[in-house]
C-alpha cells in the first residue's frame, strides 16, 4: 500500500552571498516512512531543512505539507505547524534544568502567569518514560555529556507530537547502545505514521535504517531511490561524483621511539584514575570506550584545560608541566575539540580568522603589526590542502557546512606546527569523501614523524587509521590493544571492564 505524501518541496533555491546552496531541488516523504538525504559536506542538505524549518527563507520554490502550501517564517511556526528538527549542532540552554529545555517556550502555567513546575517534571517523566530515557528532569543540561544531551534534544522533538521530524546527525555523539535506542524510538514513530527525514554521513546506518534515499551534491538533487535498490558503493559513487574504493587510506607510517609518556592522570574534577599509556614518534594512538569513559577528560587533563590532582606528563623525555592551553601550544600540543560549535569555532569571525587565530606569532612585523597578506596566505594553503567548501576567506565560519567547519579548525591547528595532535572525534558529521582525506591528513602527519592521539567512537575508524588502541572504561585504562590483531569484540569487552 502507497502511503500518502506528508511533506512535498517543489523547486527549492537559496543562495548565499557567493554562492548558489540550493538549485532547484524538490523532495517527497511518505507517511511513516523514513527518507534518508545524503551527501557530501555543502552538498545542501542542512540548508534544505532549514528552508523547511523556518530558520532560512527559501528564493524560490514551495513547500506543501499534508498537501496545503506552507512558508514558515520561524522555527517556531514550524513547530506549531507539526515539524520538528534535531539539530547536528546542540544549540540549549546549558544553565537550565532538562525540562526547562524540553519546554521552553511553551512553559505550562498555573492561571497564565507562574510555570507550573509540578505538571512540567510530569510531562517530562511521562515523554522519557515512553521513549525509554533515563534521564533526571531536573539535572542541570551542563552537567551531562553530550549524548545524553542529544537525547533530550530527540525527546524534546518527539513532544511536540510532530508529522515530520528531521534528524541532523543524530548519532554524531550517540554510543552504539544509545544508537540501538534511537533506532527503536525512529521505529515508533515510523509505526505510528511520522514522516523521518534521516541526515547521516554513516552507510550501515542509512541501510539499515532508512527506506528510501534521496542524493544530493553541489545544492543539487542527484538521485531518489528505494534503500534496497543502493549498494554502498552506489551512494558514494553518486555522494562524490567518483568511486571510492578504499575507505581508508594505505598504512605507511612507521612508529619511532617513545615521544609522549602519561603517567598516573587522575582528575581534580572528574572521574579519571590513574590514566598511563605512552605514544611514539609517527604513531597513530587511539582511544576507545564507552560514553563517560574518560577519552576526552583525557585529552584535555593532557593538554591543560582541565585540572590534574595528580599525574605527570613527559615530551621527549622531559617533564612538561601543560597548565593551560597557552602552555600546550608552546609545548607543541595541539587539542582539536569533539564540539565545534561551543568549543571550536569562534561563529562571528570569518574564515581567515578562524584559521590563523592561533598562530598569530607567525604573522607579526617588526612586533607592531600582523601582515594581511602572510595571514592569507597561510589561510589559503590550508583551504586548498582541505579543499574546504567555502565562497572567500571572509565568510563568516558559521554559515559554512559542519564537516567544512571542522577542516577550517584542522588547519588552524596545523598551522601551530604542532609535534602532539590530540584529536577528539576528528570525522564527527563529516562526509566519506572528506573522512578519506582528513585520514590521509593525520597518516601524513604521522610519515612527518608527529604523534597523534585520537579519540572515535566509530570502532571501524580506530581499527582502519590507528597502530595501537588503548581501551578506556570507567574512568580508567581497561587495556592496550594492537589494531592490526584485533576485533570490535575485544575491544567492547575491554570498554566494559569498569562499567
Amino acid at each position: 500500500m502507497q502511503q500518502n505524501v506528508l511533506l512535498k518541496m517543489e523547486g527549492i533555491s537559496k543562495s548565499f552571498p557567493g554562492v548558489k546552496a540550493l538549485d532547484k531541488v524538490s523532495l517527497e516523504v511518505h507517511a511513516g516512512t523514513v527518507h534518508a538525504l545524503m551527501g557530501e559536506n555543502g552538498a545542501g542538505k542542512s540548508t534544505l531543512m532549514k528552508c523547511l524549518f523556518g530558520i532560512y527563507s527559501k528564493d524560490e520554490g514551495r513547500i506543501y505539507l499534508d498537501g496545503r502550501e506552507v512558508n514558515f517564517k520561524n522555527s517556531k511556526e514550524a513547530l506549531e505547524n507539526g515539524v520538528a528538527m534535531v539539530h547536528q549542532e546542540l544549540n540549549q540552554a546549558l544553565k537550565r534544568s532538562v525540562m526547562d529545555n524540553i519546554w521552553l517556550g511553551r512553559y505550562p502555567t498555573i492561571g497564565g502567569i507562574a510555570v507550573n513546575e509540578r505538571k512540567m517534571y510530569k510531562d517530562t517523566t511521562a515523554v522519557f518514560e515512553e521513549l525509554g530515557i533515563k534521564v533526571d528532569p531536573r539535572r542541570i543540561m551542563s552537567t551531562m555529556p553530550v549524548s545524553q544531551r542529544q537525547m533530550v534534544e530527540i525527546a524534546k522533538a518527539v513532544s511536540y507530537n510532530s508529522k515530520v521530524i528531521v534528524f541532523d546527525e543524530p548519532t554524531s555523539s550517540l554510543t552504539e547502545e544509545e544508537v540501538e535506542h534511537l533506532f527503536k524510538i525512529i521505529n515508533m514513530l515510523r509505526s505510528r505514521g511520522v514522516a523521518i527525514i534521516y541526515i547521516s554521513h554513516k552507510m550501515a546506518e542509512i541501510k539499515r535504517i532508512s527506506d528510501t534515499i534521496t542524493i544530493m551534491r553541489d545544492g543539487k538533487w542527484v538521485a531518489t531511490e528505494p534503500a534496497a535498490n543502493l549498494e554502498m558503493n552506489d551512494i558514494i559513487r553518486l555522494m562524490v561524483g567518483r568511486e571510492l574504493t578504499n575507505q581508508f587510506p594505505p598504512k605507511t607510517n612507521t612508529p619511532g621511539e617513545v615521544y609522549l609518556k602519561v603517567e598516573g592522570i587522575t582528575g581534580m574534577y572528574n572521574h579519571l584514575r590513574d590514566v598511563s599509556f605512552e605514544a611514539r614518534r609517527g604513531e597513530i594512538l587511539g582511544l576507545a570506550g564507552l560514553d563517560s569513559s574518560g577519552r576526552t577528560e583525557t585529552l584535555e587533563s593532557i593538554f591543560g584545560v582541565r585540572t590534574r590532582k595528580e599525574g605527570t606528563i613527559t615530551l621527549d623525555g622531559k617533564p612538561c608541566l601543560n597548565r593551560n592551553a597557552g602552555e600546550s601550544i608552546k609545548n607543541g600540543f595541539a587539542l582539536l575539540t569533539e564540539e565545534r560549535r561551543a568549543t571550536g569555532i569562534f561563529g562571528i569571525l570569518s574564515v581567515k580568522d578562524n584559521t590563523v587565530i592561533s598562530s598569530l606569532g607567525r604573522h607579526k612585523r617588526f612586533g607592531i603589526y600582523l601582515s594581511e597578506k602572510s595571514q592569507r596566505e597561510d589561510t589559503q594553503r590550508y583551504i586548498d590542502a582541505m579543499r574546504t567548501k567555502t565562497p572567500s576567506q571572509d565568510t563568516k565560519i558559521r554559515s559554512l557546512s559542519g564537516g567544512n567547519q571542522q577542516k577550517v579548525i584542522i588547519g588552524r591547528w596545523l598551522l601551530t606546527d604542532p609535534e602532539v595532535l590530540l584529536l577528539d572525534e576528528p570525522t564527527r558529521g563529516i562526509d566519506v569523501g572528506a573522512k578519506y582525506e582528513i585520514y590521509q591528513l593525520i597518516l601524513d602527519l604521522a610519515n612527518q614523524g608527529k604523534t597523534v592521539v585520537m579519540v572515535s567512537s566509530e570502532m571501524p575508524e580506530l581499527l582502519g587509521i590507528c597502530d595501537r588502541i588503548v581501551v578506556m572504561s570507567g574512568g580508567r585504562v581497561a587495556g592496550e590493544v594492537d589494531a592490526r590483531n584485533t576485533t570490535q569484540e575485544q575491544i567492547m569487552t575491554l570498554a566494559a571492564k569498569y562499567v
